[in-house]
């Protein structure tokens, strides 16, 4: 399983407020699936950070165009690979 960093960049606060709940269940129904590693959102407001569990870029593409923020042009997206270093990896 792979990690895929999820940038949501505000794009409408109105539209943002006006489907939060959505979105949050959305990502709740997602997380039960075992697709979320961790979310939230940014204090600046700028918007917020999904990190996904996926075999492929393809499959997260699909997912995040399916959330109901990206769906009502509430925010946008950018996905990134995220290779993750744990400090249990780490020499010390």
């Amino acid at each position: 399983m792979r990690y895929f960093a999820v940038f949501l960049p505000m794009l409408n606060e109105e539209k943002s407020q006006e489907y939060r709940v959505q979105h949050l269940n959305y990502l709740e129904e997602r997380r039960r699936e075992g697709k979320i590693f961790a979310n939230g959102r940014f204090a600046d407001g700028a918007g917020g950070l999904v990190i996904y569990r996926a075999g492929s870029l393809e499959e997260v593409e699909q997912i995040v165009k399916q959330d109901p923020y990206v769906i009502q042009g509430a925010r946008g997206f950018d996905i990134h690979e995220w290779e993750m270093v744990s400090d249990a990896l780490l020499p010390y």
